[in-house]
């Protein structure tokens, strides 16, 4: 008998099993994309959430109302004749000690003082001495005044830490909290909007440190850094692209730009520190060196981002200006650039973005030190917003934390904004070939 062969399988039948394997990776590849879409979109919520919930009271700052009595012998200074000199050096400390006693005479003893001393920021005693200053005809009057309080008292009042708690594991003592309690009933005490901290320089106090000193060393930097890195980024880049020979010689620039753009930004600092201070002897500290090394740090990213604009203008726009008879550097900077611009500008924002996050090549050249003053000018000596995140996360003050996490806040809506901002000019200007 003639045994039968097995019928071989149809082409199509082999097709379709093929097809639903790969239907079947597209699915499961798909579906792990999502996954990891949704793992980057939760890990980035709980972060947000976790600075929020952390800095956003720091918005807010405690005040005790006191009735000040600016009294004369304050202000009766030996042998100064400056009035203004007097009114500077007065003992406004001794009034708001006098106001805490005359609001709580039970504090008798030299302990419990202190103790109610402790409640008040020393910050009241330059508010009272910039009263007097702006106005010397409060001498001799009573008024109330909301002053700041103390940082403990900010923490107890906004819930960070627990009255519940024994007195030996919370900085306020139990009787501090009993005077806090008085002064709520009496409405002499209450959450203001924290104005200090937009507008004071940093400070030793966690309830007087601001970030406008940081800020304006931040815009002072980053002034510095555009004004350098955006002609120079963009003459490199059209030169690389334009004009230049394409040999070893090219190649090789064009090799090291690529590679610097991955360099660990230390670096830079390190150079920095050697170039610009060691050698040419330019201040630390100072947002004329933060700027040239932040120049730099960006110039690899604005030079590729040039490039990449001006490749993807079409040929044919060249060409057709050469035709008409322009030269080569007037259809470079009458055709090409004007189309390239758009993208150029974009890697400019996100490379002014990317240094205004930077930290690690300003610690090398000394924009960590402490710096209460607000510069004026690219010269003096100052500090910058994530310099002072990292200042301020490393100081054990509780109130510092919630700072910390304000000051972040602060510098992620700088670069969300930058970012908005740059989509918004590619979005407006950006033309589709």
């Amino acid at each position: 008998m003639n045994k039968r062969m097995p019928a071989r399988p149809k082409t199509i039948d082999r097709i379709n099993q093929g097809l639903a394997k790969r239907h079947a990776s597209e699915k499961l590849f798909h579906r792990m994309g999502l996954l990891s879409l949704l793992f980057g979109i939760t890990c980035v919520a709980i972060l947000f959430s976790s600075i929020i919930s952390k800095g956003y009271t720091a918005f807010q700052q405690t005040f005790i109302q006191i009735e000040v009595h600016f009294d004369e012998q304050y202000f009766t200074v030996s042998g100064k004749d400056n009035d203004t000199e007097a009114l500077s050096t007065a003992d406004y400390g001794g009034m708001v000690k006098q106001s805490l006693r005359s609001q709580f005479p039970e504090a008798a003893s030299r302990q419990e003082k202190r103790l109610l001393y402790d409640l008040v920021s020393i910050g009241a005693t330059y508010q009272l001495r910039n009263m007097v200053m702006q106005d010397p005809a409060l001498i001799g009057q009573t008024t109330p005044v909301w002053v700041p309080a103390n940082d403990d008292v900010d923490m107890l009042i906004k819930g960070h830490m627990k009255r519940e708690a024994p007195e030996a594991e919370r900085r306020l003592r139990d009787q501090q909290i009993v005077w806090l309690d008085q002064l709520i009933a009496q409405e002499q005490l209450s959450l203001k909007l924290n104005t200090a901290f937009f507008t004071n320089g940093d400070s030793r106090e966690p309830e007087l440190a601001g970030i406008r000193g940081a800020l304006m060393g931040s815009i002072l930097t980053l002034m510095v850094t555009l004004l350098l890195s955006f002609p120079i980024g963009v003459a490199t880049a059209v030169y690389l692209e334009e004009f230049a020979p394409k040999n070893k010689w090219t190649d090789f620039i064009e090799v090291n730009i690529n590679n610097l753009a991955a360099v660990p930004s230390i670096v830079y600092g390190l150079l920095g520190l050697a170039v610009f201070i060691n050698f040419i002897g330019f201040p630390r500290s100072a947002p004329l060196v933060g700027g040239l090394v932040l120049t730099l740090m960006t110039l690899p990213t604005i030079i590729i981002a040039s490039r990449a604009a001006l490749k993807s203008v079409p040929p044919s726009i060249r060409e057709a200006a050469l035709g008409i008879g322009a030269s080569k550097m007037q259809t470079v900077f009458f055709h090409v650039l004007p189309l390239a611009f758009p993208g150029m500008l974009t890697g400019t924002i996100i490379g002014m973005a990317q240094a205004l996050g930077e930290t690690a090549p300003l610690l090398m050249i000394g924009m960590v030190a402490f710096i209460v003053d607000i510069p004026s000018g690219i010269f003096d000596p100052a500090t910058v917003l994530p310099v002072q995140i990292f200042l301020w996360a490393d100081s054990p003050e509780r109130a510092f934390v919630e700072r910390t996490s304000a000051a972040i806040m602060v510098l992620l809506g700088f670069l969300i904004i930058m970012n908005a901002i740059a989509v918004m000019l590619r979005k407006k200007f950006e033309r589709r070939w």
